[in-house]
């Protein structure tokens, strides 16, 4: 199987802030120009790859959708040559003091800074130093002088995270935007297995935008597209300090097949089965209403998209350290392939709704 580590590397090394997906964009396009048909961008910017199937009249057609859009922030004033910002998607501001970002300038430069939280001093009197700031509180540092910063930037600007990724050990990656990337990673493993497998469907390889803020992608993608069927490929909260519930699940010990309203239990008893049949493990997760991931918009599109959902956990999701173990990346792209090379012609008709 293909070494998907540098490709990994390189996407979560690449901003493409929710809204503003080009940079990665450009990553994921180049890599599965070779492996698929045809390569399209939707009206919206999600990217769309096709890989025919080997029937000769009509083919059924089914979606996996990876989001590549990362959450990040924005530039909402700029005081005496530092930045406030704002977040775009969901950011635990907790994680925020400390961290190295970069700054997308308006005069087209990428300036590095730093998030600072200022001295409790300068702070309300309301806030004691003790307290978790709001966002609105913390500051961008770039270091340059003010002038320099108010001919540079302005609001409106993104600032995304720049750490670099970091392997840790026990096969664990770690760094900022494995949330969606990895799963990214996870269907450029399936495409590359499918070089070497017959598949009578088509399919269609799509990395959607704006999963983290509104599920664009996934709905005009779903509905330009129609797919028979969809599967949406995404992260589940791993095991770690404080994260020991039914709701998380250990890294590196298999795939997550997930279940609830959002999901078609038949096409969930088949990843299941076929999960079995290959050896690879899998835990069952579980949620009580949608899933929050590109499953749901796609579900719900036009008439109904039979969908399911698999996934991997992620250790400390939506921050700058997110982790994920590289083997639960390849096993999901290598059920992946093994589910699409398994469907046949008649496998529409074998779909039924069961309880």
């Amino acid at each position: 199987m293909t070494d998907i580590l540098p490709f990994l590397k390189s996407l979560i090394s690449a901003s493409g802030v929710s809204g503003y997906e080009t940079p990665v964009a450009k990553l994921i396009e180049e890599k599965w120009r070779p492996l698929v048909d045809e390569v399209s961008i939707s009206r919206v910017g999600s990217l769309h790859g096709l890989k025919k199937g080997s029937a000769k009249s009509k083919r059924s057609s089914v979606m996996i959708a990876t989001h590549m859009d990362a959450i990040g922030m924005m530039v909402t004033k700029v005081t005496d040559g530092f930045l406030h910002i704002t977040n775009v998607g969901g950011i635990d501001v907790r994680v925020l003091p400390g961290a190295f970002v970069t700054v997308h300038a308006s005069n087209g430069e990428e300036l590095p800074a730093v998030v600072a939280m200022p001295s409790a001093k300068l702070l309300p009197e309301t806030l004691s130093g003790g307290d978790v700031l709001e966002i609105g509180y913390l500051l961008v540092d770039t270091g340059l002088t003010t002038r320099e910063v108010e001919r540079k930037v302005r609001v409106g600007d993104l600032v995304s995270f720049a750490n670099e990724p970091i392997e840790l050990a026990g096969d664990i990656i770690s760094g900022h935007t494995i949330d969606n990337r990895a799963s990214v990673a996870a269907l450029t493993v399936c495409l590359e297995e499918l070089q070497t497998k017959a598949h009578v469907w088509d399919v269609w390889a799509v990395a959607t935008v704006q999963e983290e803020t509104s599920y664009l992608g996934a709905y005009s993608s779903a509905f330009a597209i129609r797919p028979d069927i969809a599967i949406a490929v995404d992260g589940t909260f791993a095991k770690g300090p404080g994260a020991n519930g039914w709701q998380s699940h250990p890294m590196g010990k298999g795939v997550g097949l997930c279940m609830g309203p959002n999901m078609h239990p038949f096409l969930h008893e088949k990843l299941t089965e076929l999960a079995e049949k290959l050896e690879i493990p899998w835990f069952l997760d579980v949620t009580t209403d949608h899933s929050g991931t590109d499953a749901y918009p796609m579900q719900v599109t036009a008439e109904g998209i039979p969908t399911a959902l698999v996934e991997f956990p992620i250790r400390y999701m939506h921050t700058p350290v997110e982790s994920v173990a590289v083997k639960d990346i390849q096993r999901a792209g290598r059920l992946l392939a093994e589910f699409i090379a398994s469907l046949d012609a008649n496998f529409l008709e074998s779909i039924t709704w069961e309880d």
